[in-house]
């Protein structure tokens, strides 16, 4: 079997975990390849009482909840590792088994000081701050292609872990010191804290880009999970107000030692309105009752900051983007219910720059940040649309939203979340290819 790459199609928190869990047991390999714990996925699964489980997972691809599964943490993702084991310690307490989890050699660590950097950067920046999480990422990042990180496998030569860590904190402690008057942080306390995790980590290491190409050899079914989504993606996203990391298609290669000749499909997200958070230019962004009823009704709170989100219409000029960088075969829609109850929906299908009107995402940053959207209004519904199942039962206005926002991104909607639930959605097509 090829693999399967699962990406955001707009600024994250579009629902990518629920659409993990659709593949379900088709999947045997879940793999997170880029980012760290400054994003999440929220699963909601009901049990056999009816009553409903939510799961906030950061670090920990969403395959972690599906028992016949092998979650996978790639070399393209940097690890607290603080912040793992307290997502496994959490997961075990409520009865899930994490015993299957791999984690890639060649991952990156967050060390100490970078959480220390992210955080006196972001606050010395001011008005120019770029909206960080604060969680040591892109400092991290910054190291592994300035090659002075620490890796994975590090952790196990105390030796080469401490000189990696001496090397670091000569040019870091004088930053800390010089430009924001900050303690410089001691070689042995880093050194001791992540030796701490070595021995329980160790049995997750493997070469897993091996492990992977051994899989989809044997006919094994294996998914890339993106953090984050396309628009933050650090060369394709709204630069410079992105992650550190390639969080469209083509990371999924880079980050798991998949090569692209093994990838057949590319599942993007799209929610059925935009979301954002942090800084940055947002098109469709509601500053008005109605925004504030989208982050009511969806519920449009970070789950790993617990940030109140930015809210606003759908962009498909931002959905036929994450279609041609991505290469989407298939979106699912979520979060349709949201809508209902609305008389009309505006759907941006164009963005005016100083009179001039742009169908493609402009090629200047400048001209992004001053578009004003260009809206076509489509009816609205008032029926409960949870509990459809076919496409045929949804309202009829709510078919016709879905038909005019596939038109508009120029790929096949395959699947529409009508709920929060993990049952809760409209099956169009196949996921996983064959209609």
């Amino acid at each position: 079997m090829p693999a399967i790459v699962l990406v955001g199609a707009q600024w994250g928190d579009e629902g990518k975990g629920k659409a993990t869990d659709l593949l379900g047991s088709a999947v045997d390999y879940v793999v997170k390849f880029n980012g760290g714990n400054n994003a999440g996925h929220t699963i909601v699964i009901e049990q056999p009482d009816g009553t409903r489980e939510k799961y906030a997972l950061h670090l920990l691809p969403s395959g972690i909840l599906t028992p016949t599964c092998v979650p996978v943490i790639g070399n393209g993702v940097v690890i607290d590792l603080a912040v793992l084991f307290e997502e496994i310690d959490g997961l075990e307490a409520r009865g899930v088994d994490t015993s299957r989890l791999l984690v890639s050699a060649s991952a990156h660590v967050i060390p100490p000081y970078n959480r220390v950097l992210d955080k006196v950067t972001e606050r010395f920046l001011g008005s120019r701050r770029i909206g960080t999480t604060g969680r040591g990422i892109g400092p991290t990042y910054a190291d592994k292609m300035a090659r002075t990180g620490i890796r994975v496998q590090d952790l196990f030569d105390e030796g080469i872990l401490r000189q990696k860590v001496e090397a670091a904190l000569d040019f870091k402690n004088q930053v800390l010191a010089k430009i924001y008057n900050r303690r410089a942080v001691g070689v042995d306390e880093v050194v001791e804290e992540l030796l701490t995790h070595a021995d329980r980590l160790r049995p997750m290491v493997a070469d897993t880009s091996l492990v992977l190409e051994r899989a989809l050899d044997a006919g094994e079914t294996v998914l890339l999970e993106a953090g984050q989504a396309t628009l933050l993606d650090v060369d394709h996203g709204t630069y410079p107000f992105v992650t550190s990391s390639n969080a469209t298609a083509g990371g999924a290669c880079t980050g798991s030692g998949i090569p692209p000749t093994r990838i057949d499909r590319v599942i993007a997200i799209l929610k059925a309105y935009s979301t954002r958070v942090g800084e940055g230019p947002f098109p469709t962004e509601l500053h008005d009752a109605m925004g504030e009823f989208l982050r009511k009704t969806g519920a449009e709170y970070g789950t790993t900051t617990g940030r109140p989100r930015r809210c606003g219409w759908l962009d498909t000029v931002v959905g036929r983007y994450a279609t041609r960088v991505n290469g989407v075969t298939d979106f699912v829609i979520t979060k349709l219910d949201v809508l209902t109850g609305l008389e009309k929906v505006p759907v941006c299908v164009a963005y005016d720059v100083d009179g001039v009107r742009h169908d493609e995402m402009p090629v200047n940053q400048s001209d992004f940040h001053h578009a004003t959207p260009v809206y076509e209004e489509l009816d609205g519904w008032w029926e409960d649309i949870s509990a459809c199942r076919t496409f045929e039962e949804l309202p009829a206005n709510a078919q016709a939203y879905v038909v005019r926002v596939e038109e508009l991104v120029g790929a096949r909607v395959s699947a529409i979340g009508v709920g929060p639930g993990r049952d809760e959605i409209v099956t169009r097509h196949s996921l996983l290819g064959g209609d």
